[in-house]
């Protein structure tokens, strides 16, 4: 894409994004921890690395062609809140969070693309808006941003751990402890690249639970996630004896005969351009065991 000479000392992400303002800064940080540029001729991939004077800058954008369908369409999807540069959604079950090259039906951004709002650039070209995502057959509140900078500010809420994910799910049996922690490593299952298990050489991942009720399907707990890590609630529980009941991968088959019994029931967080802390419910499926 170019070669340029710094003239004065500063940041690198701020360099190119002075350079070059017809790209947003989410995707020139991208391509500079991709490996995508050098500085005196040496990869560089610290979006910070501090320039001088007379230093030379090389980038070779990558062609980004997302391999993924982005065609919008028109699909119901609840809201829970919207202003100009967010939103927080009720994702439906069944709906993946965004487009895969194995998914034959439309997902959360295609619809988000028919609804016709600015979406961020998002963490790839395909995962427009998406913030965090929750798995296919899981229910409830996920955060949507509609800028850049939204996306920045709620995604760094996330890792660093002030937003406030909680989940209501049925786990099959009785829950004795009425409140406790699973604090175990989860990485990708050595048996099965589509299962994720508990593994010491993986990354470190806690759950915080709390059991609400017994309920003639099984127990009705609370969690919340400390971490994010794939499948980490379902993988959990299995560990510990109770799977979330409808979970056809980490379930027995003797407990697979309801819909996954998992919601993401309330997330809280702060506002990206107020600050204000906010807090939202997503109203639990029709289908969902807890209160029977």
């Amino acid at each position: 894409m170019g070669k340029f000479v710094v003239e004065q000392r500063g940041r690198l992400d701020k360099f190119l994004a002075t350079l070059l303002p017809e790209f947003s800064r989410s995707r020139l940080e991208r391509w500079i921890e991709a490996g995508e540029v050098r500085v005196n001729g040496e990869v560089v991939t610290r979006t910070g690395f501090k320039l001088e004077p007379s230093f030379v800058v090389e980038l070779e954008a990558p062609t980004e062609t997302p391999s993924h369908d982005l065609t919008p369409v028109s699909l119901t999807f609840g809201i829970l809140f919207e202003d100009e540069v967010m939103m927080v959604v009720n994702k439906p079950r069944g709906m993946a969070t965004h487009p895969a090259p194995s998914l034959k039906e439309p997902s959360l951004v295609n619809a988000l693309l028919g609804y016709g709002i600015s979406l961020s650039e998002g963490s790839e070209a395909f995962r427009p808006g998406i913030v965090h995502r929750l798995d296919k057959d899981t229910t409830g509140a996920l955060l949507i941003a509609k800028t850049d900078d939204a996306h920045r500010h709620l995604a760094r809420q996330i890792e660093k751990k002030t937003a406030i994910r909680e989940y209501l799910a049925v786990v099959a049996g009785d829950v004795l402890r009425e409140e406790f922690s699973i604090n175990a490593p989860i990485g990708r299952d050595v048996r099965s690249r589509q299962r994720m298990a508990v593994d010491p050489r993986g990354k470190p991942a806690i759950t915080h639970v709390w059991k609400e009720a017994r309920v003639n399907a099984g127990t009705r707990i609370r969690c919340r996630l400390e971490t994010g890590r794939t499948h980490q609630i379902r993988v959990h529980l299995s560990s510990m004896g109770h799977p979330v009941i409808g979970d056809v991968i980490y379930s027995p088959k003797e407990y697979q005969t309801a819909a996954l019994q998992l919601h993401a029931w309330r997330i809280e967080f702060d506002h990206p351009v107020t600050g204000e802390r906010l807090s939202f419910e997503a109203p639990t499926p029709e289908d969902f065991l807890g209160y029977s």
